[in-house]
C-alpha cells in the first residue's frame, strides 16, 4: 500500500457547501465538507447514493452546472490553485493534465463514433506538444500498461466492439495519458464482474505506484475500498461522518452508520437470518441470530424431497452471426447443453462472468427467447414450444424482477396503476377496490407507505423503485421468480433490505427463485444451491456453502478469490 505524506498536501477542501436550485427552491446537498488529499496516496470516499460523494468530486473537477449549482468554500484548491477562480478556458487545460476522472459508466463516456485509440490520441494532442505519430505510439504503450489484450487491434476498435472491462481500461488509459497529479475514480468498478473488478483495482494500485499520483476513489462498497485505500472518508446525507486510516475505519468504526455499511454486506463465513440495515444500527435493534448448519440441512431435506417445479433438460441456444457473402451461416452458442431442476421453495443461484450465458438461460425459462434444442418442463408440462395464448396464462406463475427497475416501470403510470394493471389482466382480486386494498397492503410490506400509491417512478430512489418492482411481481402470486442481477446496482445497505424482503416473501408464500448474479458473496448468502456457468456450460453445481468452502474447478476458485474483503 502506498505511503501518504501528510506534509505534502496536493488538494485542500475547507467548508465546502453546494446547493442546487430548480427555480422554485434551493436544496443544499453538501454541508461543510473538509479534507485534504496527500501526495502519492489513495483516499476513498464511501457512502450510499445521495450522500454527496460524486458532487464533491465534480466540485473538484469544475463539472457542476454553473446555472443551477451554488458553490461556496473557504478553500477549494489543487496544487495551490484556487479552483473557484478558474475560467472555462483554464479548466479545459487544467482537466486532463493536472486532474483527471474515470467515470462509472464507460459506454456513455466514450464517443461511439471514434475508435478507442483515437479518443486517447485526441487527449494527448490537446494537452501535449507532440506529433500524431508520437501520440499514437504513446497510446499503444498506454494500452499495454492498462493490460488491454492486443493493443494494436483494440486501437482500431470502436467502444461497442469491446467488453465493459476493456472499455473501463480505455477510460483509465485516457485519464492517465497526461500523467495527472490527481486521478478521481468515480465508482469505476460498479457495473463490472467481480473478477474484472479485482483486475481494475490491482491495475489502479499499480499505476498509482508507478506514476506517484494521488487517487480519490469513490465507492458505495466499504469492503471493496478496504483493499485499495490508505485513508477512508465516510459520507452520509451530504456530511462527512467519519474519516481515518483504512484499517482503523474497518477495525474500530466509531459511527453507527459506518458499522452498518460494514455489516450490511453478506459475510462469507456466517449466515445471519436477517442482514443488518442502517435503520437497525440507528435504532440499535441489530439481530445476531444465525441460521445453523442443522437448520439448513433440515430445510434442504424438506425442499429436495419434493417434485421439481421446473426442469431444464439439455437446453441449447444458438444465435446467428452476421452472414458473410457466399459462406455458410455460422452461429454463436450462448447456452450449451444445460440441465438442472428448481424445486418448490428453493433459491437456486446462477453465477458467472458477463457473457457466460446466465441471463440468456433466464430468458429461455421465461420464454422471452426460444430454445434451439432441449426441453423446459414446468410443473410436469412441456412449455418449450408453448403457443402465445397458453404462455400468457403461464406468465402469472413465472415472473421476473429486473436489474434496472426504472427501465421496467412505465413513467406515465403511478405506482398504484403499475401494480394494479397486471393484476387486472390476470384476474387477481374481486374488483378494483379489492385490488387497491391488496396493493396498499403490499406497499407496506415492501417498506413503502400508502401515500406512495399515487406517486410516479421518477419520484423514488433506486432502492425504492426496486421494492416497487418486487411488489408488482409479488402481486401476481407467482410460483417461480427469476431475479436477473436484481440487487447488483443497489447500495450495500439497500441490497441488504431487498435480500431480507425476498427471503421474507419466500417464507410467507413459498416462492422459488432463480437468482442470477455475478456476486458470489450475495449468492452464497441467499441461495440453497449454486450453479457456476462458464462459456455457456455448467462448470460446477453444489450446495452454496459446500461450493464456497470446497470449489472443484479453477474457474470457481477464481470467482471466489475475487470477492472483495
Amino acid at each position: 500500500m502506498s505511503k501518504s505524506s501528510p506534509n505534502k498536501t496536493i488538494a485542500s477542501i475547507r467548508a465546502l457547501n453546494v446547493s442546487f436550485s430548480n427555480g422554485k427552491q434551493r436544496v443544499q446537498v453538501l454541508h461543510d465538507i473538509g479534507f485534504d488529499i496527500y501526495k502519492n496516496e489513495i483516499l476513498a470516499v464511501v457512502g450510499e447514493s445521495g450522500s454527496g460523494k460524486s458532487v464533491t468530486s465534480k466540485a473538484l473537477m469544475g463539472l457542476l452546472p454553473s446555472t443551477t449549482a451554488q458553490i461556496t468554500a473557504q478553500e477549494l484548491s489543487l496544487q495551490g490553485k484556487d479552483l473557484l477562480e478558474l475560467e472555462d478556458g483554464e479548466w479545459s487545460r487544467f482537466r486532463g493534465s493536472e486532474i483527471s476522472m474515470i467515470f462509472q459508466e464507460p459506454m456513455s463516456s466514450l464517443n461511439p463514433t471514434i475508435s478507442c485509440g483515437n479518443q486517447v490520441v485526441e487527449v494527448l494532442l490537446q494537452h501535449q506538444k507532440m506529433s500524431g505519430a508520437s501520440a499514437q505510439k504513446e497510446v499503444l504503450q498506454l494500452f499495454e500498461k492498462v493490460k488491454l489484450p492486443t493493443p494494436k487491434i483494440t486501437f482500431s476498435k470502436f467502444p461497442h466492439e469491446i467488453s465493459g472491462g476493456q472499455m473501463q481500461r480505455v477510460m483509465i488509459a485516457m485519464a492517465i495519458a497526461c500523467k495527472p497529479i490527481l486521478l478521481i475514480a468515480d465508482e469505476p468498478t460498479t457495473a463490472l464482474d467481480v473478477t474484472v473488478q479485482k483486475e481494475i483495482i490491482l491495475l489502479l494500485k499499480a499505476l498509482q505506484k508507478e506514476y506517484g499520483m494521488s487517487i480519490l476513489f469513490i465507492s458505495h462498497d466499504l469492503s471493496l475500498v478496504h483493499s485499495i485505500a490508505d485513508r477512508i472518508i465516510v459520507m452520509y446525507q451530504g456530511r462527512i461522518v467519519e474519516q481515518g486510516a483504512a484499517n482503523d475505519i474497518f477495525e474500530h468504526p466509531k459511527e453507527a452508520y459506518t458499522r452498518a455499511l460494514i455489516a450490511s454486506r453478506p459475510s462469507t463465513k456466517t449466515r445471519l437470518r436477517n442482514l443488518p440495515t442502517i435503520k437497525d444500527f440507528v435504532e440499535q435493534s441489530v439481530s445476531d441470530e444465525l441460521v445453523t448448519k442443522e437448520q439448513r440441512e433440515e430445510l434442504h431435506k424438506n425442499i429436495y424431497n419434493k417434485t421439481p417445479l421446473l426442469q431444464v433438460i439439455d437446453v441449447v441456444k444458438d444465435f446467428p452471426l452476421q452472414k458473410k457473402l457466399f459462406s455458410k451461416q455460422e452461429y454463436f452458442r450462448a447456452v450449451d447443453g444445460v440441465s438442472f431442476n428448481i424445486y418448490p421453495g428453493e433459491s437456486l443461484g446462477l453465477v458467472g462472468e458477463s457473457g457466460c450465458g446466465k441471463s440468456t438461460l433466464g430468458n429461455l425459462i421465461l420464454r422471452l427467447k426460444d430454445v434451439s434444442s432441449g426441453t423446459i418442463m414446468y410443473r410436469g408440462q412441456d412449455i418449450t414450444h408453448l403457443k402465445a395464448a397458453a404462455m400468457r396464462q403461464l406468465r402469472k406463475e413465472i415472473q421476473i424482477i429486473f436489474q434496472d427497475p426504472f427501465a421496467s416501470l412505465n413513467p406515465r403510470l403511478t405506482v398504484g396503476q403499475a401494480i394494479i394493471e397486471p393484476m387486472k389482466w390476470h384476474g387477481i382480486g374481486a374488483d378494483n377496490a379489492d385490488r387497491k386494498e391488496k396493493v396498499l397492503h403490499l406497499l407496506k410490506r415492501v417498506g413503502l407507505t400508502e401515500e406512495h400509491y399515487n406517486r410516479y417512478p421518477h419520484e423514488f430512489s433506486g432502492g425504492q423503485r426496486q421494492r416497487i418492482g418486487i411488489a408488482r411481481t409479488v402481486a401476481l402470486e407467482p410460483k417461480l421468480i427469476v431475479c436477473d442481477e436484481s440487487v447488483s446496482a443497489l447500495d450495500i445497505s439497500v441490497q441488504a433490505q431487498v435480500l431480507n424482503l425476498l427471503n421474507e416473501f419466500k417464507e410467507d408464500f413459498g416462492f422459488s427463485y432463480l437468482f442470477i448474479s455475478h456476486d458470489l458473496a450475495v449468492v452464497k448468502y441467499f441461495c440453497d444451491q449454486v450453479i457456476v456457468m462458464n462459456q455457456g456450460k455448467i462448470e460446477e453445481k453444489n450446495e452454496a456453502d459446500a461450493l464456497y468452502e470446497n470449489p472443484q474447478s479453477a474457474y470457481t476458485k477464481k470467482l471466489i478469490a475475487a470477492i472483495p474483503g
